[in-house]
């Protein structure tokens, strides 16, 4: 899996199988590789790309193959397994989730890069790549599709479970105490690192916040982040899904002059994008998570993602969440550590792709159907 923060691919080794009415999924191991600051500039370029030639999406598309197997055979080198397939999520370069006029016609579209025929050839396995595209085909938004994990992994019978994944992009997932897939609950809440990482590298010339430290020297600008939370997205009801579109390097800049507008220092920039970040998770609980759970109910509230070991952001996630009854855990606590969820999740969508089951979650996504999701090249 390599996400919307763009800033390297993370693997993890996973047996699945039946066990009496479920599926057992075991993590065996899991390693991250973070791409080179020449590949993650190229990445961030077509990200943003107003206008980009085919020969760069082309090279893009074969060095990001190269990336990926080499993170696979890295990974099979420090833990050596008996492997059977690979599940390859690719690196998002457009995601629109929304139908939008384009030659003539209205449709939505996502687009994934990184060569699957490469890694099959260098590993000598099968790999199911661009899992999206059939969500959307199905009327989906293609996102989120870790929901199926969530699920598999998570579900309790007593209680009242969300996973929150921050990455570049923040997704949550509900799923009710007792309940069957159909009656999960899950979208992209906004923001998750995508813009504290932009302004720590514009600002501070650092990939990332570590530890939150730029953040805790900074103030909170309330007026900006009100401000912003009145945008669209944010009022919209699920399904939504959201990217670097929304996100990004437009965003960003508007936000930074926000920022600079009401005399903020870059520290209080930081610290605005991280209180944004968590305001926009507590918005989105409030609005539509909780009135579909008893006021009484007890919530574990899952977090994982990079965002997971953000001190700084895990405190305002607890204040913010806490007097709804929310407890903060990571995924780790549970077994599944948070940098090694997501990679984890598109295992188990290459196993249902593999077996022929459909892994789209409509509650979800918005999809008007299941779908069998993914691509198989064969080694």
């Amino acid at each position: 899996m390599s996400g919307t923060s763009a800033d390297g691919i993370d693997v993890a080794f996973v047996h699945i199988g039946p066990q009496k009415d479920r599926l057992k999924i075991e993590l065996i191991a899991h390693e991250s590789s973070p791409y080179s600051k020449t590949l993650r500039t190229a990445v961030l370029a077509a990200m943003d790309a107003r206008s980009i030639s085919a020969a760069e999406l082309a090279r893009l598309n074969w060095r990001l193959g190269i990336a990926y197997a080499e993170a696979v055979r890295k990974t099979w080198d420090l833990h050596p397994c008996k492997l059977d397939l690979i599940g390859c999520h690719g690196q998002t370069i457009y995601h629109q989730g929304k139908p939008a006029l384009y030659a003539g016609k209205k449709f939505s579209c996502t687009w994934q890069l990184g060569e699957a025929a490469l890694i099959a050839a260098t590993m000598r396995l099968p790999v199911v790549s661009n899992f999206r595209p059939a969500d959307m085909a199905a009327g989906g938004q293609a996102a989120p599709l870790v929901p199926l994990l969530d699920f598999v992994w998570f579900s309790d019978t007593k209680r009242a479970r969300v996973l929150q994944n921050i990455g570049g992009i923040a997704n949550l997932t509900l799923v009710p105490p007792s309940s069957g897939i159909d009656k999960l609950l899950a979208f992209d809440t906004g923001p998750g690192n995508m813009v504290i990482d932009a302004l720590t590298e514009q600002q501070f010339h650092r990939p990332f916040d570590q530890n939150g430290r730029i953040a805790a020297r900074g103030r909170v600008l309330g007026k900006v982040v009100d401000r912003v939370l009145q945008q669209s997205f944010f009022q919209a009801r699920p399904p939504k899904s959201a990217g670097r579109e929304e996100f990004g390097a437009a965003f960003t800049s508007s936000f930074l002059r926000a920022c600079k507008k009401a005399g903020g220092s870059s520290e209080d920039a930081v610290a605005t994008a991280t209180a944004l970040t968590a305001q926009s998770i507590a918005l989105a609980f409030e609005r539509f998570v909780r009135p579909s759970l008893s006021r009484s109910a007890p919530v574990d509230y899952i977090v994982s993602g990079g965002g997971a070991k953000n001190p700084v952001l895990m405190r305002m996630l607890r204040e913010r969440l806490g007097p709804f009854g929310c407890t903060l855990h990571d995924s780790t606590a549970l077994g599944l550590p948070v940098e090694a969820k997501e990679a984890a999740a598109f295992a188990l969508l290459a196993y249902y792709t593999w077996h022929r089951k459909p892994a789209n979650v409509p509650s979800a996504t918005g999809a008007k159907h299941l779908a069998i999701l993914g691509q198989i090249t064969y080694a």
